[in-house]
């Protein structure tokens, strides 16, 4: 995983043991590229070709915040790695489908996704849209199938995440406000959806197989997410702005060229900044219940807002 302390930002509490959780990290990101690799072997494809661009859009690389949040939210409340397997996958895979919906000429137009062609440029529009479908039906067969106590609460933390009250509307939003000027607010309700929906469910995935929605650290668990969510999309923006294509894997600019509402945009790039290292600061609160169980998930939260792509 990439180094994960990149420009100083104001934090509250200081990690120890840094190299140690870097490992960690990056143990749990070979470990689900394995588990989303698997989904493809050992079978003989109905459709090849839908298979194809399937693989194409989920396993070409990526950050994998999601399902590393799910790992790191579980072991955090005593959860078993293995345990934590499917829910992992789970959410990636909606992210994947996602991505390769957002992707699609009919909502963002992107021809780059991880440094290489989109899906619908690999293959074509309806493939495409097909591989979005299978990737996002993939992912509740994962959970469905997934013996555990709570699975029928872990698909509704999903479906709710992904649909019409969570990364679905987000993204109709997101489109709707194409050309407007909408204030902070109104973004910040967009990307709470869009974005933010997913990675708290992603956090809450992991607590539940380690303890029931009533435990008192899942409220303290839902603060934190909440917060790098809405911190990671701010990142994103300023991303947008500063960085290049080659590192970014996606074409920089894209976002200004659109005239899609963006935090830098509304606030400027050094008060995007400073909102971004304030939710920072929440985040890192929120975790204290947690105790020693916590700097993994500080870690990460620091990562998701000095990473460079």
């Amino acid at each position: 995983m990439e180094t994960l302390v990149k420009r100083p930002i104001k934090i509250l509490r200081v990690v120890t043991d840094v190299a140690l959780l870097q490992d960690r990290l990056a143990a749990d990101r070979i470990r689900i590229e394995q588990v989303l690799e698997g989904l493809f072997g050992g079978r003989t494809p109905v459709a090849p070709r839908l298979e194809s661009a399937m693989q194409h859009g989920l396993l070409g690389g990526g950050k994998r915040l999601r399902p590393i949040l799910v790992y790191a939210a579980g072991r955090a409340l005593g959860a078993e790695t293995d345990a934590l397997d499917s829910p992992a996958a789970a959410v990636e895979l909606i992210h994947a489908y996602s991505l390769v919906h957002d992707d699609l000429p009919s909502m963002d137009d992107d021809d780059l996704r991880r440094g290489r062609p989109t899906v619908h440029k690999a293959f074509d529009e309806a493939t495409a849209i097909l591989a979005g479908d299978a990737l996002q039906t993939l992912a509740f067969d994962m959970l469905a199938r997934h013996e555990h106590p709570r699975t029928g609460a872990m698909i509704r933390v999903l479906a709710e995440a992904s649909g019409r009250d969570g990364m679905a509307a987000g993204q109709a939003l997101d489109l709707g406000a194409v050309g407007g000027q909408p204030n902070v607010e109104s973004l910040v309700d967009m990307h709470r959806h869009k974005t933010g929906a997913l990675i708290r469910a992603a956090v809450r995935l992991g607590a539940l197989m380690a303890v029931p929605e009533t435990d008192a650290r899942m409220a303290a668990l839902d603060r934190y997410a909440a917060a790098i969510g809405l911190a990671f999309q701010i990142h994103d923006d300023v991303l947008d702005v500063t960085g290049d294509t080659a590192t970014l894997g996606k074409t920089s600019g894209a976002d200004a060229a659109r005239e899609k509402p963006t935090y830098p945009a509304l606030l400027g790039l050094e008060a995007s900044r400073d909102k971004a290292s304030g939710l920072l600061n929440e985040a890192l609160d929120a975790l204290a219940p947690l105790g020693e169980n916590g700097p993994p998930l500080a870690e990460l939260a620091r990562y998701m807002i000095e990473r460079d792509h």
